[in-house]
């Protein structure tokens, strides 16, 4: 400011210069002073001149602004008194008294011409993107501000040059992450404006992560309860998920809208909302919308439905619909909200339902809110929201249509009175004082009957009591009678809309309306007469009614059939003055504008004339019934006939469909069943495989033992047994079991043996105890030992030689066997060629009599084995005994060598003695004693002897 002073004080005090004059001596400044400083203090007083003088500044100093962003970047202050200078020049947001001055027109005008001229050159835009790389607050923040107002003036110019500049849109989706808020919340405006009506921009930015990073910001600044920031945001969502299937897809499959759940958590005390809450909630509300639009395709749609139920988002906004001291507008955002995300979806129009309010006793939702429809007291945007979720609710929903038509039917109806349903307030509202409540229950009871013949059947049964003492009136009589009545417009139209949806397509419906003989005469009356603008809607309406009555007309009432309200229209209308008041309907500017969406929207409660679903009724009849009328007699019947011929067609087509799901329902059981075969098939071939691979193994197993016994007695089997095993399997096998019965017979002989040799033992054993003392009868006993240890050698080796030969006999047995079977696999093979079933089947029985013998003779084999081993334990035995008389054999003779010792050397003494006594006798006799004989002597010894014997006796 010290420079601009200084420009300003060189003037005459007496002439002050113009604002021009001073701008143009900054101007002149800026392009040739060689001075950082002296550029910096121009480029400075032109920011400060710059919202005061815009026009002179932009058209003077624009180009010099442009040249010192391309030469001086490397100074951040210049550059951004340069950035807020241009944004001051290009935005139209100008101070209130400023505003006064100038029109608004100009001003845009203006803002809009700078526009053009910065982004004539691409080149600045470009420049400009890159100056938003910057970190530095000064240059960053002024380039947002001033890229945000050329996308206000220039959007779509500005948003293709940044489409076509590399990396673009991802610098700007750098501003998000910036920690400086200021910076953070005017990139969020930024991209608003970058993103508004280009869906190739949208799609960039959302694959940006662009969806993490504002849902982040929104969670950040405390959902519905922050601040602007929080608008921006969601704002900034919209524009990227409106209209645009591509991110609404990936928004869902991204599952961002579980994210969406906590923004409508609301407490029970919700007095007090501040108004930015409010517009919060709001636009949260219309983002939800956004994803469940009827507008967008199908199937997004019902994805993003069932998404919000199983996420409980649907049941979050439910409890604000049902909640206490909700603002009104917010309630009936969230009404509408609710409307779209349950239609047309199944499971969520079955949990809306099973919704109640919080009342004693508990109501149905559904109850609380027709009370509000039918009440004139409560906003007439709340009664159009509260009918648009009804409208939803019934959408392609039948079992919804028949649980409100049963609550009209006198069967259901409650006696006691203690609760009010659906029926009765549709009831209720149809015939009230109230135009908007008579309106809405009409369409409301149409919407119940959409597309469902059934329930229109049903509905004739519905009686109304009219007044006391009176007998009951029908519900399509008692419309009737209001009809003729002249009511307000805006009821008959109602009225009229309800019969004209109750009686299409409904021949029984046709036949009641027409059973009336005053219903004909009021509607041709309607229609011939020429009444007001106003009255031409209603006199369409009945026009429609009366062609619907001859389209759908049945001719089972002789005084109502086709050709005579035909000939009656033609008489006392006229064909052309018919079809002329038909077409005043869909040529009515109310029914264009309800033919644009499923929501009813009305400015104000007059313009409340159509329904959408009407209009598309009105589309489908309009040509079939101008068709109608001008048929002649001959062509009815032709038609008629035709008809017949169809509904035949239809019976033989209903009943070959009947045939054909019949047929397909055995399919499917065949099906079924050969799936249930196919399984049971292969896991029988997977036993079958496993079998054959435990029987390989079996016989694997069976060869290793047959080599193991076999290897003793491999060198005796010679060619010819082989040979001879080439006869017939059986008798083979005959002779095996003979064999080994002949086995069986010699084992049990050697163990009658081995019992024998056993009680030898014991007898011996026996006999041993009972030995003498005597010498005698010690050499005795020694000998028999000796003799019986002999024989138990000899029997023991002629038990080994026995066990020897059998377990050789058992390995012929054996080696006899596998050849049978190496026979029997080869006889099969050639067979194969010839006959493959019957091979198969002789080869599948000899088989399984093959395993069978192969499991008898594994039985026999371990029979024989247990055998052997008890003969060994046997031979232990036998051994052991033998070991033990060896013993004592050892001892006897022992004892036997010791008696002959002492024999001898008895022998020796009595020798010796001998010889004393000889000597002895030959003394005696040379002294002459007497000497007896050696026979005397011994003879007296012996009388001795006995004399001692019988002393002892």
């Amino acid at each position: 400011m010290n420079f601009l002073r200084g420009v300003m004080g060189g003037q005459s005090a007496g002439a002050q210069p113009s604002g021009a004059e001073t701008i143009q001596k900054l101007c002149d400044r800026v392009a040739s002073s060689t001075l950082l400083d002296d550029r910096r203090d121009a480029v400075r007083a032109l920011k400060s001149l710059s919202k005061k003088y815009r026009l002179e500044v932009g058209f003077q100093a624009m180009e010099h602004l442009i040249n010192v962003l391309q030469t001086d970047r490397s100074d951040s202050e210049i550059i951004g008194y340069a950035l807020d200078t241009l944004c001051n020049i290009v935005s139209n947001d100008l101070e209130e008294e400023e505003q006064e001055e100038n029109s608004q027109k100009q001003v845009d005008d203006l803002g809009r011409q700078f526009t053009e001229i910065f982004i004539k050159q691409q080149e600045n835009v470009t420049l400009l993107l890159t100056f938003l790389e910057e970190f530095d607050f000064h240059v960053r923040w002024p380039g947002v501000k001033l890229l945000t107002s050329l996308l206000k003036q220039q959007g779509p110019q500005v948003q293709q040059i940044i489409l076509v500049s590399p990396m673009g849109v991802s610098r700007l989706m750098d501003l998000l992450a910036d920690s400086r808020e200021v910076i953070r919340n005017d990139g969020v405006l930024l991209l608003q404006q970058l993103t508004k009506s280009n869906a190739a921009i949208q799609k960039i930015v959302a694959f940006e992560n662009a969806f993490e990073r504002l849902l982040d910001i929104v969670t950040d600044e405390g959902n519905s309860d922050g601040g602007i920031v929080v608008e921006d945001c969601l704002l900034l969502l919209q524009n990227l998920l409106k209209n645009n299937n591509s991110n609404q897809n990936f928004f869902k499959e991204g599952s961002y809208i579980q994210r969406m759940k906590p923004w409508f958590e609301v407490g029970d005390d919700n007095s007090g909302w501040s108004a930015q809450k409010v517009t919060n909630l709001h636009l949260m509300l219309q983002l939800v919308r956004v994803l469940v639009s009827p507008t967008n395709p199908p199937g997004a749609t019902s994805s993003c439905q069932k998404t919000m139920f199983h996420c409980g988002l649907l049941q979050q906004l439910c409890t604000i619909l049902m909640a206490t001291g909700v603002p009104a507008d917010i309630l009936t955002e969230t009404i509408n909200t609710v409307s779209e995300v349950i239609r047309g979806c199944q499971i969520n129009q079955d949990y809306f339902a099973s919704v109640n309010a919080p009342s004693n006793p508990p109501r149905p939702a559904i109850v609380v809110l027709l009370m509000s429809m039918v009440n004139e007291r409560q906003p007439f945007v709340l009664r159009c929201a509260v009918l648009y979720c009804f409208q939803c609710y019934l959408y392609k929903n039948q079992k919804g249509q028949g649980e409100i038509v049963s609550t009209l039917l006198p069967s259901t109806i409650d006696a006691t009175g203690n609760s009010v349903s659906a029926g009765q307030l549709l009831c209720g509202g149809l015939f009230s004082t109230d135009s908007v409540s008579n309106w809405c229950a009409a369409v409301a009871l149409a919407h119940a009957l959409q597309e469902n013949a059934t329930l229109k059947e049903q509905l004739l049964r519905v009686q109304l009591a009219t007044s006391i003492g009176n007998p009951p009136v029908s519900l399509l009589q008692q419309c009737t009678n209001i009809l003729s009545q002249g009511s307000k417009v805006q009821t008959r139209v109602g009225l009229l809309m309800l019969l004209c949806t109750w009686l299409s397509d409904c021949p029984i419906a046709v036949t009641h309306f027409l059973h009336n003989s005053a219903n004909i005469p009021f509607l041709t009356g309607q229609i011939a007469e020429n009444l007001g603008e106003e009255e031409q809607l209603v006199q369409g309406l009945c026009a429609l009614l009366l062609g619907i009555c001859i389209y759908y007309n049945d001719n089972s009432l002789e005084n109502c059939r086709k050709e005579k309200l035909k000939q009656l229209i033609e008489k006392r209308i006229g064909k052309e003055n018919f079809i002329e008041k038909l077409g005043f309907i869909s040529k009515h500017e109310l029914y264009s504008r309800a033919a644009q969406k499923p929501q009813p929207s009305f400015s104000s409660p007059d313009h409340m004339m159509f329904d959408h679903e009407f209009t598309k009724l009105v589309k489908e009849l309009e040509g079939i019934i101008t068709k109608a009328i001008y048929k002649s007699t001959e062509e009815d019947k032709q038609e008629e006939e035709v008809k017949k011929s169809l509904e035949q067609h239809d019976n033989i087509v209903t009943h070959y469909k009947k045939v054909i799901r019949e047929q397909d329902q055995q399919l499917e059981e065949l099906k079924q069943k050969v799936n249930t075969l196919k399984s049971q098939n292969e896991q029988l071939q997977t036993a079958v495989t496993q079998q054959m691979s435990q029987i390989q193994q079996h016989k694997d197993q069976y060869n290793l033992l047959k080599v193991q016994l076999g290897k003793d007695s491999q060198h005796h089997s010679s060619h010819s047994d082989m040979l001879q095993m080439n006869g017939i399997q059986p008798e083979e096998i005959s002779k095996l079991r003979q064999e080994i019965e002949e086995l069986k017979n010699k084992h049990e002989a050697l163990q009658g043996q081995l019992r024998e040799k056993d009680s030898v033992i014991e007898n011996m054993k026996s006999l041993q105890s009972e030995t003498g003392t005597t010498e005698h009868s010690s050499q005795i006993a020694a000998s028999a030992g000796l003799e019986q240890a002999n024989e138990l050698r000899r029997e023991r080796e002629a038990l080994r030689i026995q066990i020897q030969s059998q377990s050789s006999d058992i390995s012929k047995l054996q080696s006899e066997k596998q050849e049978l079977l190496q026979q029997m696999n080869t006889a099969s093979v050639p067979a194969l060629g010839d006959n493959s079933a019957i091979t198969a089947a002789k080869n599948s029985e000899l088989e399984g009599r093959l395993l069978q013998e192969i499991k008898e003779l594994k039985s026999e084999v371990k029979t024989l084995s247990e055998e052997k081993a008890l003969l060994k334990q046997h031979l232990d035995s036998i051994n052991s005994t033998v070991a033990v008389l060896q013993d004592e054999k050892s001892k006897l003779h022992q004892e036997v060598t010791e008696s002959k010792k002492e024999q001898d050397d008895l022998l020796v003494l009595l020798a010796d003695q001998d010889q004393k006594i000889l000597a002895l006798k030959n003394k005696l006799k040379e002294l002459g004693e007497p000497v007896e004989d050696e026979d005397d002597t011994e003879s007296g010894d012996q009388g001795d002897e006995d004399e001692d014997g019988e002393e002892e006796d």
